[in-house]
């Protein structure tokens, strides 16, 4: 894989404003809460590509997203709302 193409899940979720801390990503990726590609996984430092489903079971729902690119920083919500599309049914974009 090339790494400009790649990246640790935990940071894409925090750049993509998925969750507020890195710590955070870390301990959803951590505890089992995500999902790559329909698999379970642990690991904060899974790579992470274009085209990549992920499952993240948060606190009050759950959010399917397509990864389409990686991050290169974390910005504001609309450069975040660049790196996924929102898979999950039912919830309107600005209830995010």
């Amino acid at each position: 894989m090339e790494t400009s193409a790649s990246q640790r899940i935990d940071k894409w979720l925090w750049f993509a404003r998925v969750v507020k801390t890195r710590t955070l990503a870390t301990r959803l990726v951590s505890e089992g809460y995500v999902r790559l590609n329909s698999r379970k996984i642990t690991t904060p430092a899974k790579l992470v590509v274009a085209g990549d489903v992920l499952t993240i079971a948060l606190e009050t729902r759950v959010r399917v997203l397509r990864v389409v690119a990686p991050g290169e920083r974390r910005g504001g919500y609309p450069e975040a709302k660049l790196l996924f599309e929102e898979l999950t049914d039912g919830v309107p974009d600005a209830a995010l």
